[in-house]
């Protein structure tokens, strides 16, 4: 009985602890707004552009220069491919 208790706290423990690893590497998003510099080494990542006929915000998950990671947010145009 003492081992399972023991079990079940080391459990909560590490989950408490995957919590607060998980919120420190939460990325803020960036709002880009015209004459924004951006310094794009590589792009991890990017949301396709949606099939509507509007403009949309997306996303893009880049890296720096100095290796540090960014999450943008940006408006574009969709493909509006219903003629």
């Amino acid at each position: 009985m003492k081992t399972a208790m023991i079990i079940v706290a080391l459990l909560g423990f590490s989950s408490v602890v995957a919590a607060q690893e998980g919120s420190a590497t939460t990325k803020q998003v960036e709002q880009y707004r015209y004459g924004t510099h951006l310094d794009v080494a590589k792009v991890i990542s990017e949301d396709p552009v949606p099939d509507v006929c509007a403009v949309v915000p997306t996303h893009m998950t880049y890296q720096d220069s100095q290796g540090k990671r960014h999450v943008l947010t940006y408006n574009v145009m969709g493909r509006c491919s219903q003629g």
